[in-house]
């Protein structure tokens, strides 16, 4: 690191335990983030100004005026861009040495999982099962580290999913695929403060897995509930029958 970095992430070098050699990984590490909506704004924010080297940026929306109210990423004058090259012009204002790659159209699993074979870790910010259970997969298949997180409402969740640890349960363990409903939204409507808060809550999980600090959500879902600001954390197991990741897949 140079004199201009380590001034830039000193508060982040002072902290006990977290040297600059964990800040280094952070400068190494490149960070697939899938959806630039509400949560998907607070994780490329933060990544990049704790100074993640590479964001791939995958949406294939444009900014509409209805997002603004929680897609913070975005802005007024940006309404009708690709969401990407819109969360690439932020990133680029708040840390310019953060390398951005944007992808803005709907990725099948075979491509994605091409991609993650030169990614650390995804993070996955969408708003829709079949795209959740469709990055679980294929995370699973490349064994890349994934962070999942959503909220609608009042309420939110954030869970690790750690694939270099073949004894990790995914997200197909913790839901299944033939029995969830669609929540979107659109439909139900969240607070925009919601969704900041469970993309922070994302956005540092990520960092403490690429830099191996602190214990991570790994097995754990946190859930939180904003109206009666009630937080609770529960802990899950391997399926042995999960479809996904069990012994009879």
């Amino acid at each position: 690191m140079n004199d201009n970095q380590l001034l830039r992430y000193s508060r982040q070098i002072l902290l006990p335990g977290f040297d600059e050699d964990k800040q280094q990984k952070l400068l190494d590490a490149h960070v697939l983030i899938m959806g630039l909506g509400g949560l998907g704004s607070p994780v490329a924010m933060y990544l990049a100004a704790a100074g993640i080297g590479k964001l791939t940026l995958v949406d294939f929306d444009a900014v509409e005026l209805h997002n603004l109210q929680r897609q913070i990423i975005h802005t007024t004058d940006r309404i009708d861009q690709a969401k990407t090259e819109s969360a690439a012009s932020t990133i680029k204002q708040l840390n310019p040495h953060t390398e951005t790659i944007c992808i803005s159209r709907k990725l099948q699993q075979q491509e994605l999982q091409n991609l993650l074979n030169n990614v650390n870790l995804l993070v996955d910010a969408t708003d829709n099962f079949a795209t959740r259970f469709m990055i679980n997969r294929a995370c699973y298949h490349t064994g890349t580290p994934l962070v999942s997180g959503a909220a609608i409402r009042m309420e939110g969740q954030v869970s690790v999913f750690n694939f270099k640890n073949r004894a990790s349960p995914c997200y197909r363990c913790l839901y299944d695929e033939a029995g969830e409903e669609e929540n979107s939204c659109s439909e139900n409507g969240v607070m925009a403060p919601m969704v900041g808060i469970i993309g922070s809550i994302q956005a540092m999980e990520a960092i403490k897995l690429i830099s191996d600090y602190g214990e991570t959500l790994t097995g754990k879902l946190l859930i939180t509930d904003a109206m009666h600001q009630d937080w609770r954390s529960m802990k899950f197991k391997k399926d042995p029958n999960c479809p996904v990741c069990g012994k009879h897949k």
